[in-house]
């Protein structure tokens, strides 16, 4: 069973062998058992205090030592790029991915569906599809564009990183900062889901305002994994994405070799049943920034360079109140999926594992289904129960992949045909 320690951001202290962290200072001459020194610095140097990410690891082998990168030829859908030619402003909705049919561990399995931004700009978001059906056996992965959310919908995964070992099953999240080195396991022998990779300022919890002190989600409720770490000398291949291309390496051990930490760049997870959501006690349904997670501020204050959002099992008691999401067009882009469950805002269609986009200024809200359903519902207290939806909400505008363009459902605009008329008086 993995030990934990809790706090979102927390610095912490951790060692897998008794005596290998150093005491008062990061880099002594001679690191117990001779051990290496290594800083992984999430942010600049000379970034404020507050904001300043990086912990100092103390390993059986620098991570620099390894022989040149090539081009990797596998995960034929991993960060294929997307399409320069004009994109049509349509609302896109897609269904879960299929099961690979051949063994496929979660790289390989790994469909990349939406993309904005360049990787080299940090700044963006893009957000895949996993569906895998093998260990990571031999090879880690590691991703210098961004850090990397696992959202599982089917399926444990166990996540072997460089600071920790992760336990992470549906309903629950965890995340890999990015130049974490790491490989995953399918406890249940196949595993699906979605992954946020943000490219931009690191996640982070947000503002709370006139909400005050406690609420959304807490910060006790992180959970960061105790040092843990693989004495394996045998080939491994390690796998990179940098700049939005794969490239690999070998060798002759495991990287996954870090004894002892101390910092607060590392990975974490999250149960997702721990969300404190608010919501209203009188009437109208509130803004969706009020289920906000997560947030990666852009250099515009208020203006998100990503967002992850979840609508989990919540009461619904607003009165005189036409109670799922409103019609709305939005400044920002919504790419959104389902976990468990059905989304109170689509009666039909949107199945778990599924994804949809809703680019900025596009017009969406409820289908006419959910929209009669409401509209002629008994304003009773009501509980939204055995559902889990996220939303990944950016300020830049999403482009799908080729691969999310030619498997679009090809009747998602029917989701909004046939809304009656509004009947004037006199008319």
């Amino acid at each position: 069973m993995t030990d934990y320690l809790t706090g979102f951001g927390n610095h912490f202290a951790t060692e897998a062998v008794p005596g290998a962290l150093p005491i008062g200072r990061n880099s002594p001459q001679r690191p117990a058992f001779g051990l290496y020194a290594e800083q992984l610095s999430g942010t600049a140097f000379t970034a404020p205090r507050h904001e300043n990410r990086r912990s100092w690891l103390y390993r059986l082998r620098p991570s620099a030592e390894h022989p040149p990168y090539t081009r990797y030829q596998g995960a034929p859908r991993f960060a294929p790029g997307t399409d320069d030619a004009p994109l049509p402003p349509n609302r896109l909705r897609w269904s879960p991915i299929d099961a690979p049919t051949e063994p496929t561990d979660l790289i390989d399995g790994i469909t990349t569906m939406l993309a904005n931004r360049d990787p080299a700009d940090l700044e963006g978001v893009a957000v895949h599809l996993y569906a895998a059906n093998r260990d990571m056996t031999e090879r880690a992965f590691v991703n210098a564009d961004g850090e990397l959310l696992f959202l599982p919908q089917a399926g444990r995964l166990t996540l072997l990183t460089e600071l920790g070992r992760i336990d992470v099953a549906p309903g629950e999240i965890a995340l890999v900062p990015r130049g974490v080195r790491f490989r995953a396991l399918l406890p249940d022998g196949a595993a699906s889901g979605y992954i946020a990779e943000n490219h931009g300022a690191l996640f982070r919890l947000p503002d709370l305002g006139p909400i005050g002190a406690n609420g959304l989600a807490n910060p006790r409720d992180f959970e960061t994994p105790v040092a843990w770490f693989e004495d394996i000398d045998a080939p491994f291949t390690l796998v990179q994405k940098a700049l939005g291309s794969l490239w690999i390496t070998t060798l002759d051990h495991s990287p996954l070799d870090v004894v002892a930490w101390h910092g607060n760049v590392a990975p974490w997870r999250y149960d997702l049943a721990r969300f404190n959501t608010i919501g209203t006690v009188s009437f109208d349904h509130p803004d969706p920034s009020i289920f906000t997670l997560l947030t990666s501020p852009s250099d515009v204050p208020g203006r998100a360079n990503a967002d992850i959002v979840i609508f989990p099992p919540r009461w619904m008691v607003a009165e005189d109140t036409f109670r799922p999401p409103w019609f709305h067009r939005n400044v920002m882009s919504e790419a959104m999926g389902l976990i468990t469950g059905a989304y109170d805002a689509k009666a039909d269609g949107f199945a778990p594992g599924g994804l949809s986009l809703h680019n900025l200024m596009a017009g969406h809200g409820p289908d006419v289904a959910s929209w009669r359903a409401a509209s002629e519902a008994d304003l009773q207290p009501r509980k939204i129960a055995d559902t889990m939806a996220f939303m990944v909400e950016s300020c830049w505008p999403y482009r799908p992949t080729r691969f999310a363009l030619e498997h679009a459902l090809p009747d998602y605009d029917a989701a909004w045909a046939g809304f009656p008329k509004a009947t004037l008086p006199g008319s």
